[in-house]
């Protein structure tokens, strides 16, 4: 057996390559949120980081009915009806009867919420070209690839 194997096969270098990896997460998500919440503030001054990536979800359907949102943002009934109100309230979502339930409602951004998050993501995109612009574009490539996959691992109920 290698001397530097560990149980279940794990070595040395697997363990330090972990470390390295929790390490760069750990640096990585302290500074998402703080973007997240550039971004939320860019696009209302009144708006939560989690109510932008609540949005952003909602752009992705046509209309959509808050019980699906709440299976896949992963947040309760109560903390997701907040956030919804807040995007209500904001005028970036609207609210409608649903077309297959009359007792449920559906919910899609409204022109001025796909205004905002349009504006919003260009600058990201622009912000994005400017702090990768040292960078190759095949290597851009190969880092959405593995976070992609990163995404694919943490499984479906993420957002």
């Amino acid at each position: 057996m290698d001397r530097d194997a560990h149980a279940g096969g794990q070595t040395a270098d697997d363990d330090a390559a972990i470390s390295a990896l929790e390490s760069a997460m750990t640096v990585l998500l302290r500074r998402a949120r703080i973007v997240a919440n550039d971004m939320a503030r860019e696009l209302h001054p009144d708006l939560e980081s989690d109510a932008y990536a609540l949005l952003s979800l909602i752009s992705q359907y046509d209309s959509v009915r808050s019980t699906e949102l709440t299976e896949q943002y992963g947040v309760g009934k109560a903390t997701l009806s907040r956030q919804l109100a807040l995007l209500e309230r904001l005028g970036l979502v609207d609210r409608r009867p649903d077309e297959t339930d009359r007792r449920a409602s559906s919910l899609a951004l409204s022109a001025e919420g796909r205004r905002r998050l349009d504006a919003t993501r260009g600058a990201r995109r622009s912000s994005y070209r400017e702090l990768m612009a040292s960078w190759q574009a095949r290597d851009v490539a190969e880092l959405a690839r593995l976070l992609d996959r990163l995404n694919d691992t943490l499984g479906p109920r993420r957002v």
